[in-house]
């Protein structure tokens, strides 16, 4: 259990931390609402109207979600192969050259779809 106390003193030490500067956050600093503070930050656009009960989303945030996940998934198989490559031999290697040409065929549809042009 000895072994763990650094890692529990840690943890607790966070806590107490993120505990206390959320506590004292509304007590300090200056106080000067206007109405471009309470407004929806978007990236210094101003901000669109919104109809009454949400919108609807473009395909293209699915689109490039599935593709954060694609890639994703990809690079955390890669490295524990690569971690693993001697123990796993040719056997493993075939299996990966399986999984890329997997991932490439979705990468070339997705391209071919003009899935990655920012329109």
């Amino acid at each position: 259990m000895e072994l763990y106390a650094p890692i529990l003193v840690l943890a607790v030490l966070a806590a107490g931390f993120a505990v206390f500067s959320v506590s004292i956050a509304p007590f300090t600093g200056p106080k000067r609402w206007n109405r471009a503070k309470l407004d929806a930050y978007e990236c210094g656009i101003e901000p669109t109207p919104q109809p009454v009960g949400g919108g609807r989303f473009p395909l293209k945030y699915m689109i490039t979600a599935m593709l954060f996940i694609v890639f994703d998934i990809e690079i955390i198989f890669l490295y524990p192969w690569a971690v693993a490559f001697d123990q796993l031999g040719v056997f493993g290697l075939v299996e990966m050259v399986l999984f890329i040409v997997t991932v490439l065929v979705a990468y070339a549809y997705v391209w071919r779809r003009r899935g990655l042009d920012w329109d």
